[in-house]
């Protein structure tokens, strides 16, 4: 455990993270925490830093849907368009005459398999240059704007259910869970998830964390971090459940730990063993994850995956046993200000690795990240 802790050290010490905060864990319970660095100016990073986890946030915001499922209220088939009939507005951007975008209308139906699953044909502007220009061009708001009208703001770059394209659908799927159970994502999230799992410092809002609450650090061209404003948008007009959360490491550790416990944690089921089984299985229908090549360096690096990785209803799925490192089974997936996670079922080893900085992937990052992972195996 001394190694994990020197590996935080030596990264933080050469300028490869602005700070660092890890946990691990197994079934049974948290099995080693530590933190170094400067979570803020003046405030050294602690396990209870609270962080804006972004994507982090779609895991929790597929577990929601799949609460609905568990209880018979909602299936992986349904038809988007059956439950928010604003999907049919969405075109596909099917090319550019100039900067006037030629649009058609989609000839697939898009389930809620699609939007778990990135399959929904939706992707972010960082990832799809038309999207990028799409948005410009006509004026319509970015999905972290909070507003409402972002949802049919994005077209489709791709029929539903034909190819794998990261992006937005978790966003409609927080809507589907509003519609279909009547209370708001937050409330709906707080009661079924936070609270039976102990994730009392899992918040939409900031109002609690100030105290807790860490910086983001862009990477400029001199390799130096300086402060960067990026959050989630206060009080939106809708939550997006691909984005809107600020956690914790240990919180979401306790996330991950429910899944070890097939749905379980502390006696507080939240899901039944069967919808564990669907949760985690590989739902992408033939499909295969692609790279992510960025559209906006500063942000993002490209992301790259390995071969044969697949999605779950919840996260990227390991499909094949890394040597030394995850199983096969595995779940992943991070936070675009680099936090990151995976719960292992079959070594029973889950882990959260925590900061706040930009370029998402830079790989400075990706170095730290594959060190830690080597040595949890390594020492546990």
């Amino acid at each position: 455990m001394d190694r994990i802790q020197q590996i935080l050290q030596n990264a933080v010490s050469s300028k490869d993270l602005p700070f660092a905060v890890a946990v691990t864990g197994n079934a049974a319970g948290l099995t080693w925490s530590g933190a170094v660095g400067e979570a803020a100016k003046g405030h050294v990073a602690e396990v209870d830093t609270a962080f804006r986890i972004f994507s982090m946030t779609k895991a929790i915001g597929s577990c929601a849907a799949m609460i609905l499922i568990d209880r018979g209220k909602l299936s992986m088939n349904t038809p988007v368009e059956s439950i928010l009939p604003d999907w049919n507005k969405l075109t596909v951007l099917d090319g550019w005459n100039g900067d006037i975008p030629v649009l058609r209308f989609p000839r697939t139906t898009a389930t809620i398999r699609h939007l778990a699953t990135h399959t929904s044909g939706l992707e972010y502007e960082l990832y799809n240059k038309d999207v990028s220009k799409y948005l410009k061009v006509t004026g319509n708001p970015s999905i972290l704007s909070g507003r409402k009208s972002a949802l049919i703001g994005y077209p489709l770059t791709s029929d539903p259910g034909t190819r794998w394209g990261y992006g937005i659908g978790i966003d409609w799927l927080g809507q589907v869970v509003e519609a279909v159970d009547g209370r708001r994502i937050d409330h709906f999230c707080a009661e079924e998830i936070f609270q039976p799992l102990g994730m009392f410092n899992t918040h939409f809002e900031t109002d609690d964390l100030m105290g807790q609450l860490a910086t983001v650090y862009q990477r400029g061209e001199d390799g130096d971090f300086t402060p960067f404003e990026l959050s989630p948008p206060a009080q939106p007009e809708i939550y997006g459940m691909g984005h809107a959360l600020y956690s914790t490491a240990t919180d979401y550790l306790n996330f991950l730990r429910m899944l070890l416990n097939r749905g379980q944690l502390d006696g507080n089921r939240i899901l039944s063993e069967t919808a564990i089984d669907q949760l985690l299985a590989n739902q992408m229908q033939s499909k295969t994850f692609r790279s992510m090549h960025t559209v906006a360096p500063l942000i993002t690096a490209n992301v790259e995956m390995a071969e044969g990785t697949s999605h779950s209803f919840a996260c990227i799925r390991t499909e094949s046993d890394q040597q030394g490192k995850r199983r096969s089974g595995s779940q992943s997936w991070a936070g675009v200000c680099n936090t990151h996670f995976w719960a292992d079922p079959a070594s029973d080893i889950a882990a959260v690795i925590m900061t706040q900085s930009l370029p998402f992937m830079e790989p400075r990052f990706l170095k730290t990240y594959e060190a830690f992972e080597f040595a949890v195996y390594q020492t546990r």
